[in-house]
């Protein structure tokens, strides 16, 4: 059920996902020239297309480059190492795409076990492949990282591999269910993009049922697994005692979250200002404490955001209402939903600043703002309706 959830949110975000295509296609930036072979490193990286779905075009992503690239597609080292926007993009742009049709549900195939074993590989693959011919063109998507040009694969070959001991032991366990699996890999302390790209390859879940997993669904797919698996947690720890701000900015983001002395309800509000020109956009979605049907209108970020907040209540033993505040500026540049997680995942290990209740706090996030909070608060609705409750008006932020 989930993954038809996500086959059909394209339908459900065409606001924002119009705003970020007219974003990319306005950028022109260099990618990496290479002919119909290649002789290089993989990260280890793979790439599951979603399009014509159940058949899909699938396969490795390569650099020119030997040796150690785990840098290239480990998003969990860029920011606690200092990354900067350009690097990040040089890295995904050195990134050749190469790829086959494959239907999701064949998995008995010798293509399709050369890419799980480099999905479930712990270290860098040296590598050859020929192209039918030149990869062209880049992909920037605010779903999934980017990479560089890409082209058909007539020829891989890959060195030996050593997988991964934690990802080998759920790849042969055939009863173990994927969403188990996922939280097993998750408690164990292994990387989240470690743990999708396993997913998205089928080497988790019961036997029969696996399947290959478009990219940008086992994301969000991991993202939600975990998210869930964690609110079932965070529900048994009593709630915060007073309203909290952790806060934190990097690429060209500053990103404020709210926690509210509460039962678990969460909101997520994204602004994206003077990027292309004057615009000002502003999107959101909200959850109740009975959680959220149907697929989110903001995609895939609002799921990353979620698990973020939840993993570090989780981990302090607390319960809260989350309000999460997203600015984007100039500059910015859509490099996916771990843009999100991670920037989000380092504001909760920020230092939390106490308030006293939820006015003091959003004051103190309005300084911060570039965009009136009083803009945030209209297109609200989680906060709206905690502010009627603390029969505070909006004029209080004018």
């Amino acid at each position: 059920m989930l993954l038809f959830e996500f086959a059909a949110h394209k339908i459900v975000i065409k606001g924002k996902e119009a705003y970020l295509k007219k974003l990319t296609a306005s950028m022109y930036i260099p990618s990496q020239e290479v002919g119909t072979n290649l002789d290089g490193s993989i990260p280890p990286s793979v790439f599951v297309g979603s399009w014509n779905y159940p058949l899909v075009y699938a396969g490795p992503m390569i650099t020119s480059q030997h040796g150690d690239t785990t840098i290239m597609d480990r998003p969990e080292s860029w920011i606690p190492e200092k990354k900067t926007q350009e690097e990040i993009i040089r890295y995904r742009l050195n990134l050749i795409r190469g790829k086959r049709p494959v239907r999701v549900t064949k998995l008995q195939d010798r293509y399709i076990d050369k890419l799980q074993d480099i999905s479930l590989s712990s270290c860098s693959i040296e590598s050859e492949a020929q192209f039918s011919h030149s990869p062209k063109g880049m992909s920037f998507g605010d779903d999934h990282a980017p990479f560089g040009p890409s082209a058909p694969l007539e020829k891989l070959q890959i060195s030996s591999i050593r997988w991964d001991a934690n990802l080998e032991k759920v790849y042969y366990d055939t009863d173990l269910l994927a969403a188990d699996a996922v939280c097993d890999l998750h408690q164990k302390g292994q990387n989240f993009s470690s743990i999708e790209k396993a997913f998205s390859m089928g080497t988790m879940g019961l036997g029969k049922r696996r399947r290959l997993v478009p990219t940008r669904w086992s994301i969000t797919a991991c993202d939600t697994i975990l998210a869930n698996r964690l609110l079932k947690e965070v529900r048994n720890y009593d709630p915060i005692d007073c309203c909290q701000v952790r806060e934190f900015s990097s690429l060209n983001n500053y990103y404020a979250v709210l926690l509210l002395p509460t039962a678990w309800q969460y909101e997520w509000m994204e602004a994206f200002l003077r990027i292309l020109g004057s615009e000002e956009l502003l999107f959101s979605d909200y959850e109740g404490n009975a959680g959220k049907k149907g697929y989110s209108r903001v995609g895939g970020c609002y799921y990353s955001c979620k698990m973020a907040v939840l993993e570090a209540l989780a981990r302090e033993q607390k319960q809260a209402g989350a309000i999460v505040l997203r600015e984007a500026y100039s500059g910015y540049v859509p490099l996916g939903v771990f843009n999100v997680r991670e920037n989000v995942r380092n504001a909760m290990q920020e230092t939390a600043l106490p308030f006293e209740d939820m006015k003091s706090a959003l004051w103190y996030i309005c300084g911060k703002l570039r965009m009136p909070i009083k803009k945030f608060i209209q297109q609200s609705d989680l906060m709206k309706e905690q502010l009627k409750s603390r029969q505070t008006t909006l004029g209080a932020f004018s």
